[in-house]
């Protein structure tokens, strides 16, 4: 048993009451190999940004747990090499699918899991989350739980259609399951591809693909109906399209993809809204920087000769979405 405090972790209690009440979101971003997690603690460490690790039940099996644990204590003092003298740094789980998982991760130093039992009928939900509920409190760590289903495709998490949040719901469910965060569905998706063509309308001015709406009705009335408590949104990843262009200029193969407009999440990170998910846009930057790299240079085979610009491509894109979207900088204790 490690605890997450050990490796100078925090759970995200704290950060996500700040959050709401200074009326901006928590930048939670997915990290597989060491380049994104120099990129995100060097993003968050220059903006003074509280920030989470996210992991998923793919990441770890591809990092190794154990490397994982120290990786993150790595990055703790990371930060502070950077000058940040008190790193506010929470390692999570992301998209936990069983008791067992969740129990290994909070085991092996996680300061906060999620587990998602959203597939699952709705008392079974309530149940599922309140197992991990009891034995991660038990050790302070801190549970996200999901009501409503994403739509889209990111690691081991699929589903070909949304299913939004019904706001009947909440009060019962994080009472019953005393989870500390839920994550809703009310428009957002996994992966690159989020919505359909036949979803969207077309910009006249640019030719590209413009995405509906979130459904911030939803929102609101589970704001009336749970005043105070920490909301999370995943699949929020907006898809530059800078990286989509230059990823298909250099050999890829990326139609239609369009993600979530920015605007429509700076309005979300001023509400209840204190944890923002963001996976495929970095990886979009680093395909973007790798890509090139290699087009320019195809003879290049030094892997730090094209995962050293991908690394710094991510950097770029972490504070852009900490100082421009979700206005998380300056906000570390």
């Amino acid at each position: 048993m490690v605890s997450y405090k050990e490796l100078g972790l925090v759970n995200t209690r704290e950060m996500f009451a700040r959050a709401i009440n200074g009326g901006y979101a928590i930048p939670a971003f997915n990290f597989n190999n060491m380049e994104q997690l120099q990129a995100i603690i060097k993003a968050a460490a220059e903006t003074k940004s509280p920030v989470i690790l996210q992991v998923s039940s793919g990441a770890r099996k591809y990092a190794n747990q154990t490397l994982l644990r120290y990786m993150a204590q790595g990055a703790v003092e990371y930060a502070k090499e950077l000058g940040w003298e008190h790193p506010q740094i929470a390692l999570h789980l992301d998209h936990g699918n069983s008791f067992e998982l969740c129990k290994s991760c909070v085991d092996f130093g996680f300061s906060s899991v999620m587990i998602d039992g959203s597939a699952l009928p709705y008392e079974e939900n309530i149940a599922l989350t309140k197992q991990v509920v009891e034995y991660a409190h038990q050790f302070d760590v801190t549970v996200e739980a999901e009501l409503g289903v994403l739509a889209g495709v990111e690691d081991e998490v699929a589903a070909e259609e949304s299913h939004y949040t019904k706001p009947d719901e909440v009060i019962d469910f994080a009472t019953r399951s005393g989870c500390d965060s839920l994550a809703i569905s009310i428009g957002t998706s996994h992966g690159a591809y989020k919505f359909t063509p036949e979803q969207c309308t077309v910009d006249p001015k640019t030719g590209r693909l413009v995405p509906p709406p979130l459904a911030f009705d939803i929102l609101d009335e589970i704001m009336k109906r749970l005043p105070g408590f920490p909301i999370v949104l995943h699949g929020s990843s907006s898809v530059p399209q800078e990286y989509v262009d230059i990823i298909n200029a250099n050999g890829g193969a990326m139609p239609n993809a369009v993600g979530i407009p920015e605007e429509q999440l700076r309005r979300a990170a001023k509400s209840a809204v204190c944890k923002i998910n963001i996976d495929s846009d970095s990886r979009l930057a680093f395909t973007a920087a790798v890509r090139r790299v290699l087009t320019e240079k195809p003879g290049e085979f030094d892997p730090r000769k094209y995962c050293g610009p991908a690394r710094d491509e991510m950097e770029k894109l972490y504070k852009h979405k900490i100082i421009e979207v979700l206005g998380s900088d300056g906000k570390a204790l």
